[in-house]
């Protein structure tokens, strides 16, 4: 999938990832794509409730080999 902005947050346990993200999205005007890659398991249930209390879309997360990647379109 494609996205205009990568976040790395590789490393990073909760509420860091989320943190980091919600500063991204500042910078992305509605409709573009961020990507998040992040290593923290629990990531997975912060994206979505994240995406859920913030009106943005979580359009995709992928897991494979201890890698999150999510991809959040900025609403």
């Amino acid at each position: 999938m494609n996205s205009d902005k990568t976040l790395d947050a590789k490393g990073l346990n909760c509420p860091l990832p989320i943190l980091k993200a919600k500063k991204a999205l500042k910078d992305l005007e509605a409709g573009q794509v961020l990507e998040i890659i992040s290593t923290d398991e629990g990531s997975i249930a912060d994206f979505e409730a994240f995406c859920r209390t913030t009106g943005n879309e979580l359009l995709e997360s992928d897991i494979g080999d201890g890698i999150f990647t999510y991809y959040i379109k900025k609403s």
